[in-house]
């Protein structure tokens, strides 16, 4: 055996991953992936993502701090140490650090580039960056741009293509950055709105305030950590992203004009329903009147809410002649007979159930394709971020009920749950809304290998982007065009005005001046 040989059959049984990498399938890619977001849903969405590039035979190495353990073409490298995940936060916790817009984006614009940070610093990180673009060791580069594009540096330093994942309806405040488009807040609702479409003109001026001021924030906050700490990725020119995969659809995210480098995969997380746990099927079985599924999902506590918020759920949740399964964090006082407690439930299993009559949530845009999917309509308790806009999305579509958590009530919860389970408009419309969802040309998962490939396939497919990437902000606004029209106009009107003075003044002058002539003579 040559010396070749036994080094590769020494480095195969020491680093079965390198091997993969290095002996990927003919015409698969070695692709890098970073989740710089410590949010599970974020993740979830990801995971997806990297699930059906490697499903297709393409390798992938994820820096990420949610280890679901490697698999043949696929290695994790645990960050979890680094980067802490958020999940079962208290809700005073939440809305001290994310009550305001301002607060909310310039913390997450802080968690992004501490992000990058800790990743960047991390030593398989740190060779990789040193010796990638020597060693030829990835074709293409996928991560998520919460709100600092500083997670394009890795792209950027190893000069390969970048895939950005959007796990949020797109985010507005980066929009043009990222495909030079912007939208028309007269049409679509900012990520921080409210609303997901502005009806009156109070609304539709809000949502350009918003736009302008989330913006300007943006910027200013991302320049004032910069000056204040200047990292090595701020000091070069960021790739722009080929694609970007918006886990949008346009059923709970309204038509809109997109970019063709954008491409919709919303519910791409979604899996095929699993056999429910015996105890948790015995329960909804049991349900004569259908059962109601109740979730703030992973990020929220439920158990730190306010006490008098507790309260009137269980109260009127004790009223209700449905079951409830409430996910709830330890030992609930004074639960009422119909409910059960768990920390964890399986909610894609549960909402596919047929027994299954409402869903609860805080909106979180995951559990909302999972509620769609299934069609089962929703009362929602929107905290911050996106969540206000997908529950109003889902309101226009009538088949969900938004409630302010925090003024609730036991009349107006009871109220609202017996509206949903007793009318059947909104069980009609949720079932509309899901064979909408499902009605597609292409499936998600083919659309992300299908668009991955087609940029691999074009070298970056450059021709994907817009021209109005290139341009400034005055250019794109027409700024220069209308000023210049502006002082034409200006010109014009002028003559107009000032000529017929400046003609009548001269003939004045030499009607004056013939005169005196005349009577001198």
């Amino acid at each position: 055996m040559s010396n070749c040989s036994v080094l590769q059959l020494i480095a195969f049984c020491a680093c079965p991953a390198l091997i993969l990498q290095h002996w990927a399938p003919v015409g698969a890619a070695n692709i890098l992936a970073v989740q710089p977001s410590p949010g599970r849903s974020h993740w979830n969405v990801m995971r997806a993502v990297l699930r059906a590039l490697t499903d297709r035979g393409h390798t992938v190495t994820v820096f990420t701090p949610f280890v679901d353990g490697d698999r043949e073409g696929y290695t994790e490298v645990d960050v979890s140490r680094q980067m802490k995940a958020r999940v079962g936060l208290n809700t005073t916790f939440l809305f001290e650090t994310f009550g305001t817009t301002r607060k909310l984006m310039t913390n997450m614009m802080r968690a992004t580039r501490s992000g990058c940070d800790m990743i960047y610093k991390q030593r398989h990180m740190v060779d990789i960056l040193a010796n990638g673009v020597a060693a030829r060791r990835f074709d293409l580069v996928v991560t998520e741009p919460l709100v600092s594009e500083c997670v394009a540096y890795v792209a950027t330093a190893l000069r390969v293509p970048l895939l950005y994942v959007v796990p949020p309806p797109i985010v507005t405040y980066l929009e043009h950055s990222l495909t030079g488009h912007v939208s028309n807040p007269a049409a679509v609702g900012h990520v921080l709105s409210r609303r997901g479409v502005p009806k009156t003109f109070a609304e539709r001026l809000a949502n350009a305030a918003l736009t302008v001021y989330c913006s300007t924030l943006t910027w200013y906050a991302e320049w004032q950590l910069r000056w204040a700490d200047p990292r090595p990725y701020d000091a070069v020119d960021l790739v722009r992203p080929s694609l970007i995969f918006s886990n949008t659809h346009f059923i709970t995210e309204l038509a809109r004009p997109f970019s063709p480098d954008v491409v919709q995969i919303g519910g791409i997380h979604l899996t095929t329903p699993k056999q429910l746990p015996n105890d948790i099927l015995e329960f909804i079985d049991d349900a004569p009147h259908g059962v109601i599924y109740f979730t703030f999902g992973s990020v929220v506590s439920m158990a730190s809410l306010p006490e008098n918020v507790l309260r009137s759920l269980r109260e009127a949740l004790a009223q209700v002649p449905q079951k409830v399964l409430w996910k709830y964090e330890g030992e609930m006082e004074d639960k009422p007979k119909n409910v059960m407690t768990r920390k964890w439930f399986p909610q894609r299993d549960i909402l596919m159930h047929p027994n299954l009559k409402l869903f609860i949530s805080h909106g979180g845009i995951s559990g909302v394709y999972e509620a769609v999917d299934a069609g089962v309509p929703i009362i929602g308790f929107p905290f911050f971020y996106d969540q206000p806009r997908n529950i109003d999305n889902l309101v226009d579509a009538g088949m969900a009920i938004s409630m302010d958590l925090f003024s609730v009530t036991n009349d107006t919860v009871l109220n609202a749950i017996l509206a949903i389970v007793n009318d059947d408009r909104y069980q009609k419309n949720a079932k509309i809304a899901s064979q909408r969802f499902k009605d597609r040309p292409m499936s998600p998962t083919e659309s992300v290998v299908y668009w991955t490939e087609y940029v691999l396939r074009h070298k970056g497919a450059p021709q994907l982007k817009s021209h109005t990437m290139i341009l400034t902000w005055y250019r794109f606004f027409l700024v220069d065009v209308t000023s210049a029209l502006l002082f034409l106009a200006f010109v014009v009107l002028s003559i107009i005005y000032c000529g017929p003075k400046i003609i009548n003044k001269r003939n004045f002058k030499y009607f004056y001046i013939g005169s005196v002539k005349a009577v001198r003579e």
